[in-house]
């Protein structure tokens, strides 16, 4: 078998390659338009399938350093939060609590369908409590953290279980989130609410972020993209200190978000800074989409398929689930309108895999269909943050109640 090691640019010029392969197929076949599917899960899937065949027969294994993924992951969510305004966003409050409170009680569902699946298929059920809320709605991140924690107790395997779980629950909400987002638009025929598609034309209102016309100088671009960086570096030094200080971890998107926000609405009042907000909508997009890609094509098929079998049992009736709640319950309690369908696609994609799943999810509808300021702005605060208020309680309390 050949061996390919691919530094930190083979694995960027990688990446772009795959999401310009994904795009050009996604011309060609119009199903993927159709059924709204993220351009970067198509490129990352079929890498990911294509690397998974060349490792079994024996062909060929790559390794990629993916080391500047949370680099785009923080320049996403940092130009999310440039693009904010607090005084249009009315009644965000509220839906940001609704909001909280539906995931937080998915995530318990979870924790009990993946603890009654385990009895029911004869697993231990520490190991199938692997595949619920810690490896759904925590991801990789949770899969890694507590696994270990449920290997300390003498539970073999259960990181290799969560990962694997994770992977499929990531790979479900790519492709599933975007359709389902567009069925309810089109079943309920939807349009943007007033406060989102009037967002193309924001400068009109003195309280809101001017959005420039101006030309794109080197000067404007330079200062834009050095408070980005600011930023960015300022978040991950924040995040350290607080980790080290109170064993407390709040990830640096949360904290760089936070801070772009109250900037960026403070240079409405005192103009520090010239900002150019069409810089930072393209940031959004180039960012999101090399680091989903980036992700899905680094996923190892090979070493999760000898652990499939009870894991891909319980994470359908993952999958099954948060399809029902999403549609039946969340759509309709968050108001049964289009922000509410836009809401469900992004729920879909970080109850199952992951936050940029659910950005991802959101963008490929908003584009097609029209800006949802709101969504924007209640489903990255929930799905990156706020919810593990609940969530890490939640998971401490079924390990050592079934340990």
């Amino acid at each position: 078998m050949i061996n390919l090691n691919l530094n930190i640019v083979s694995t960027l010029i990688l990446s772009i390659i795959l999401y310009l392969f994904a795009n050009f197929i996604k011309d060609k076949l119009k199903i993927f338009n159709t059924l709204c599917i993220p351009t970067p899960v198509i490129g990352g899937l079929f890498f990911s399938i294509l690397i998974f065949f060349l490792k079994k027969f024996n062909l060929l294994e790559i390794t990629m350093d993916t080391s500047l993924m949370p680099y785009f992951l923080s320049a996403f969510f940092i130009s999310i939060g440039f693009c904010i305004n607090i005084f249009s966003a009315k009644g965000g409050g509220k839906l940001l609590f609704l909001y909280w409170l539906l995931c937080a009680f998915l995530g318990l569902c979870q924790n009990l369908i993946a603890v009654f699946l385990s009895k029911f298929l004869h697993i231990t059920p520490l190991l199938g409590f692997m595949c619920g809320a810690v490896s759904m709605e925590g991801g990789h991140g949770y899969s890694l953290a507590f696994g270990t924690t449920i290997e300390s107790i003498g539970i073999e395997n259960a990181v290799a279980i969560g990962i694997a779980a994770a992977t499929l629950g990531l790979i479900s909400g790519g492709l599933l989130g975007g359709p389902v987002g567009k069925a309810l638009i089109q079943k309920y025929n939807l349009k943007p609410l007033t406060r989102s598609s009037n967002l193309s034309n924001i400068s009109k209102t003195k309280n809101n972020i001017p959005k420039n016309k101006a030309n794109l100088t080197p000067m404007i671009f330079l200062e834009n993209v050095l408070m980005l960086l600011l930023i960015m570096n300022i978040s991950f030094f924040i995040s350290n200190i607080i980790n080290l200080k109170t064993n407390i971890l709040i990830p640096n998107i949360v904290i760089g978000m936070l801070l772009s926000v109250i900037i960026s609405n403070i240079n409405i009042k005192v103009k520090f800074f010239d900002f150019y907000q069409d810089l930072f909508e393209f940031v959004q997009n180039v960012a999101l989409d090399v680091f989903l890609t980036m992700a899905l094509m680094s996923i190892d098929l090979y070493a999760l398929s000898s652990l499939l079998g009870p894991i891909v049992c319980i994470v359908l009736f993952q999958v099954l689930f948060v399809l029902v709640y999403g549609v039946f319950v969340c759509f309709r309690v968050l108001g049964k309108n289009y922000d509410a369908a836009i809401m469900v696609s992004g729920l879909i994609g970080h109850t199952l895999g992951a936050t940029p799943n659910a950005l991802a999810n959101m963008s490929t509808l908003t584009n097609k269909y029209g800006k949802s300021e709101t969504a924007f702005l209640v489903v990255p605060m929930v799905g990156a943050f706020l919810l593990d208020a609940f969530s890490m309680p939640c998971i401490l309390f079924f390990i050592n109640f079934l340990k």
